[in-house]
């Protein structure tokens, strides 16, 4: 079976994008195991299926490079956005897309005829454990945890996935890929969790390294870019209602967070092919 596919990356966190408005993929999970492996097939962080919506303009669904869903992905959604639009799907600046964690709205920045930035309403974030979700019964801020037999503040985000927050001097020494796992599968998180580790510039300024569940070190995080800052203000080190920009790997990101928690999120969407891929049930 030959599939038609669009690689597209936000701030270098690259999926795999297909168009299900006409068709189905039935088994999405072992299709995005396989595509996503970096050495012998297409390589991302995930695939990403664009599907019809009754409730909304398009409806997303994504999956980890191990084959697991998630319910959001920021960088994932701008990306969405500008295909809908560049393909002449969806010819609005203002969209809607359904996702696992509710629908969520579009804002689209087009020049010469092509989206090149996204904002997106993201919702509010939660320090609810039951949201999260974690075992604690109380709010996860700044909390002593140990992960791997070291003692880490962890602040527990959920952007309707959940993620760990951790402030460090130093981020670029870290060996996330000998100790991300720890993190990403520690027992306080029933669901797993994504982790980020984050370095404060100023008020206005972040950077940040992210392991992300099911997929590893990855450029950048949407979502965890959103839970950072929302951390960062409940633990006073940003400020509500001003524009933070959070340094990832792969570009920047600008993020408001308002007094609720309310998250919007801007950044690029980029289009790199597309191509088709001869896929094996």
């Amino acid at each position: 079976m030959k599939i038609n596919f669009t690689k597209m990356h936000g701030c270098g966190n690259d999926y795999i994008y297909i168009n299900c408005f006409d068709n189905t993929i039935s088994n999405p999970n072992m299709l995005a195991i396989k595509m996503s492996e970096r050495h012998f097939s297409v390589g991302s962080d995930g695939v990403v299926l664009i599907e019809r919506s009754k409730v909304a303009d398009a409806k997303m669904r994504m999956f980890n490079a191990d084959g697991s869903e998630g319910k959001m992905c920021g960088n994932a959604i701008r990306c969405i956005g500008k295909y809908l639009y560049d393909n002449q799907l969806v010819l609005k600046k203002e969209i809607s897309i359904e996702t696992l964690s509710g629908i969520k709205h579009l804002k689209l920045t087009v020049e010469n005829g092509l989206v090149s930035k996204v904002s997106v309403d993201m919702g509010n974030a939660s320090f609810f454990p039951q949201s999260i979700p974690t075992t604690l019964d109380h709010p996860m801020i700044n909390e002593k945890c140990i992960v791997n037999k070291q003692d880490y503040n962890i602040t527990a985000v959920s952007m309707g996935n959940p993620h760990a927050v951790i402030y460090m001097d130093n981020i670029s020494n870290i060996d996330l890929e000998k100790k991300g796992h720890f993190f990403e599968n520690n027992p306080i998180f029933p669901e797993r969790v994504n982790t980020e580790f984050v370095k404060v510039i100023d008020k206005n300024h972040l950077k940040m390294r992210v392991w992300e569940r099911g997929s590893g070190e990855t450029y950048a995080c949407g979502t965890g870019a959103c839970a950072v800052v929302a951390s960062s203000c409940i633990n006073g080190i940003c400020n509500h209602n001003e524009t933070v920009y959070v340094e990832l790997i792969g570009g920047i990101l600008e993020i408001i967070c308002d007094n609720n928690y309310r998250i919007t999120m801007t950044g690029p969407a980029k289009k790199v092919y597309d191509g088709v891929y001869e896929y094996e049930d």
